[in-house]
């Protein structure tokens, strides 16, 4: 293009192409929301375009898209592969310097439109200049989308999956919850959303580097878009594209929150008055209870997305082992922190088909020294919700769990394994062999606390029968059952699964 920060890379056959409109996208499907003629500008930022770049390339042209622009936000070079696609397709490549905004494309693609045409092209370019300004000038998307309504007459608003708004023009939707269920459930997107009292909403996706829906964000809009002007159309895309550059934009700055809160969980020992001067760097006073939370959905990414949206009143969210881990101030109610937990894990759950999302919640904590333990305890709890199979979304507290099953949880899975092994495995080959039930009989003698005759009763047995049985399980393993050592341990190994 011969400006500064704007290098040709290939594609000088096709210079001549002409420019009817600049496209912003993260998605690697755009060529559906093409019809021809169009610089298409992206930051390679979504998932799906760092994996498969080549793949927008081919969407482009097969689109007619005239030249494709690619940022250097996030990387120091076009990759090889988006270089080749080009070159092989003969679409024109424009690699962009991190410091030129797409902005700037766009004022110098509408100056050097020819005469006749720019009168047109300077309108649709200028809203859109002045909707990314807005953003480069720190306004935040709230006032883009206030922009968006004045210009266009059609409201949008970006909605969580639970419902809440992100962002919007002003006042919110009357029927933000039902818009993200139908989200949730939707069988693909775009999808529209009718009956209710407002008139048709059109739902677009909000491409981030979440995978999943649950945790990501949509984009709402006024009406059918496919009844609605191009321009409104296009508007709506450009919405949903700026978000979701606003969204990883929030990410990255959430990499500084999240270190901070990994260093104050890391499990090194540390004097309390180091621990405390880390809690104080994450916002968090010493000297204030706190409840922890862990929450668990596909990988580290996601479980962190969704823990941000299940609390959005957390300062911090980090990862631990896969886990997204949090820690928020307990000076409130507990029961009213895990019921709203509850209610938005039950919102999200309408979004799950084969994963589960479960949620693990502390009991409250004070002090430094106590505060790491409330994460394992947190952490320990969700593992064993995931163990119950309840529900594909699960929120359990730490008072729910037997403390026996929350101290069994910390015990490494190896040391677990060999205590059940060595008690155990006797009475196991004896059943197999013998085809008898020296485990079930074992496991209802410490459930009725060694009553003989509740024992007997529940089983169906003579007493003599059930004493026989017990003396081999003792002869078997070596144990005395008449003892509240060996009960205790024969206990334990029978839950330490």
């Amino acid at each position: 293009m011969g400006e500064p920060g704007v290098s040709l890379l290939s594609g000088e056959h096709a210079l001549d192409r002409p420019i009817r409109w600049v496209y912003l996208t993260e998605l690697v499907e755009a060529g559906r929301y093409l019809s021809g003629n169009e610089l298409v500008l992206t930051g390679l930022i979504g998932p799906g375009l760092r994996e498969r770049p080549e793949e927008l390339v081919d969407e482009l042209v097969d689109a007619g898209a005239t030249a494709l622009g690619v940022g250097l936000s996030v990387q120091d070079a076009v990759p090889s592969r988006v270089r080749e696609a080009c070159a092989r397709r003969g679409l024109p490549l424009l690699e962009i310097a991190r410091e030129v905004s797409f902005g700037t494309i766009s004022e110098l693609v509408t100056r050097r439109l020819t005469a006749e045409r720019a009168a047109g092209l300077a309108t649709v370019l200028g809203r859109h200049r002045r909707l990314i300004a807005s953003v480069a000038e720190g306004s935040g998307l709230e006032s883009v989308f206030k922009l968006t309504r004045a210009e266009l007459g059609r409201a949008c608003w970006v909605l969580s999956p639970t419902g809440r708004v992100v962002v919007g023009p002003g006042e919110d939707p009357p029927d933000a919850r039902r818009l993200a269920a139908e989200y949730l459930t939707a069988s693909r997107l775009p999808h529209v959303v009718s009956g209710g009292s407002e008139g048709p909403r059109t739902l677009l996706p909000i491409n981030s580097r979440a995978a999943h829906r649950v945790a990501g964000w949509f984009l709402a809009c006024e009406g059918e878009l496919a009844d609605l002007p191009e321009e409104v159309r296009e508007s709506a895309h450009e919405l949903a594209a700026l978000a979701a550059l606003e969204r990883a934009r929030l990410e990255e700055g959430h990499k500084v929150e999240r270190r901070l809160l990994g260093e104050l969980l890391d499990p090194a020992p540390a004097e309390p008055a180091e621990i405390s001067a880390r809690m104080r760097t994450c916002g968090l006073d010493p000297a204030r209870p706190y409840v922890a939370v862990a929450c668990a959905l596909g990988d580290a990414a996601e479980s962190v997305a969704v823990l941000r949206e299940l609390m959005p009143e957390a300062t911090a969210v980090t990862a631990v082992e896969g886990e997204a881990v949090t820690v928020v101030a307990a000076e409130d109610s507990r029961e009213e922190l895990v019921e709203r937990l509850r209610e938005a894990a039950g919102l999200l759950e309408a979004g799950l088909v084969r994963e589960r999302l479960t949620v693990g919640v502390s009991g409250p904590a004070t002090g430094p020294s106590l505060l790491r333990g409330a994460v394992e305890e947190a952490r320990h709890t969700r593992r064993l919700a995931a163990a119950r199979r309840v529900g594909r979304a699960h929120v359990v507290t730490s008072d729910e769990i037997h403390s026996h099953a929350l101290l069994l949880a910390t015990v490494p899975d190896g040391v677990r394994r060999s205590f059940r092994e060595r008690l155990l495995r006797p009475l196991q080959d004896y059943d197999r062999e013998h085809h008898s039930d020296l485990v079930a009989t074992l496991t209802a003698f410490l459930d009725h606390s060694g009553s003989w005759n509740k024992c007997a009763a529940a089983l169906h047995l003579h007493v003599n029968t059930l004493r026989y049985r017990i003396r081999r399980v003792e002869e078997l393993t070596g144990r005395d059952l008449s003892t509240l050592e060996d009960r205790v341990d024969f206990f334990l190994a029978l839950r330490a699964m």
